[in-house]
């Protein structure tokens, strides 16, 4: 069930409720809510914060913050006795989604990037956040998806606004996320919706752009600020977790649900081993041939909205996969990559 400034969306005395109405209707109206509106317009007043763990590392601070990144198809739930900040970036048309517990202060983050791993993936997200034994207060926070079309009014009339045809990525993702939410017995606080047109700005050629690519949430408090991150904070085992997850894809035992990384309770990632296949080395050795503006439009859903270091991922990807064709070389006899948590706040492999 959905909430907005503490009260049922749509209202209870409303002709249709959450549960009975498409997603689609139910997040063009919360779009247009008064309290999300506002809410959109201080996030994207906020100041974005640039991570990065080599910055972090050099300042003489007693104590270093503890960081969890979330790659794309990626959830993490954390426990903030043991974790400072947790986020995701690199969205264009995906969403990275936060839930707080505001009892436990339990959050979870993913980053989603298709309505097939929403429903699972949400289940997944639940599992150590909420408390199936009492009413406890779920703050929502939805950053990412530009609107990658533009909107098509069915007719004319008034009526018919609430109706937008949106094709593309970011709005059938943006829906389903709504529809779940919606049919949930939980209750969904949705404090932040900076997704679709709230998060889209246009270039000097009309391009269409996210505003922001990255949440960053301070668990001690649940603040929920727009994030980039570089190199050094997209940690740990940034290249195999980037081609785990296009292994996952081939992979039966991952349909529909988000990728496992990080182990809660002991604050350290597990990455369980995966298979990539002859059709992956045969793409990485294809794809290191072309050009980067070939990269772009072959690679991406939205090449003109990508960060500038996208371009250098993939070839690092298919530079990985063409040196090690052989899965057992990264995960020798099946078995995991471990890295747990150092002194200084970064990671180290067992």
């Amino acid at each position: 069930m959905i909430y907005v400034g503490g009260v049922p969306f749509p209202a209870e005395d409303s002709s249709s409720s959450p549960n009975s109405t498409q997603g689609s209707v139910v997040l063009v109206a919360l779009m247009d809510h008064p309290i999300l509106v506002s809410a959109s317009h201080s996030f994207r007043a906020m100041q974005e914060r640039k991570f990065s763990f080599s910055e972090e590392s050099s300042l003489q601070q007693p104590r270093h913050s503890k960081c969890v990144f979330v790659f794309q198809r990626e959830y993490a739930t954390v426990d903030p006795s043991l974790v400072d900040l947790v986020g995701t970036d690199e969205a264009t048309t995906c969403v990275g989604i936060v839930i707080r517990n505001r009892g436990s202060g339990m959050v979870s983050v993913a980053h989603l990037d298709s309505p097939n791993i929403v429903d699972i993936g949400l289940t997944q997200m639940l599992a150590l956040v909420a408390d199936h034994n009492s009413d406890a207060i779920l703050d929502v926070h939805l950053v990412g998806a530009f609107e990658d079309t533009s909107p098509q009014q069915e007719n004319r009339d008034a009526e018919s606004k609430s109706h937008r045809k949106l094709e593309g990525y970011s709005f059938p993702l943006c829906s389903r996320i709504i529809e779940i939410l919606g049919k949930s017995r939980e209750i969904f606080h949705i404090q932040t919706l900076h997704v679709l047109g709230h998060n889209t700005r246009w270039d000097s050629e009309g391009n269409a752009l996210p505003i922001f690519h990255g949440v960053l949430v301070e668990t001690s408090t649940g603040s929920v600020i727009p994030a980039s991150f570089d190199r050094t904070s997209r940690c740990p085992d940034e290249i195999v977790r980037r081609i785990r997850r296009g292994a996952s894809f081939e992979d039966p035992s991952w349909t529909g649900r988000l990728l496992e990384t990080y182990d809660t309770q002991n604050d350290r990632f597990v990455i369980a081993p995966c298979l990539w296949t002859r059709q992956q080395l045969r793409m990485a050795l294809t794809t290191r041939q072309f050009s980067d503006t070939e990269i772009l439009l072959r690679c991406s859903s939205s090449p003109f909205a990508e960060g500038p270091d996208f371009v250098d991922n993939e070839r690092r990807q298919c530079e990985y996969l063409i040196q090690h064709p052989d899965c057992r070389e990264t995960f020798p006899l099946k078995q995991p990559r471990v890295f747990e948590r150092t002194a200084d706040g970064g990671w180290t492999k067992c």
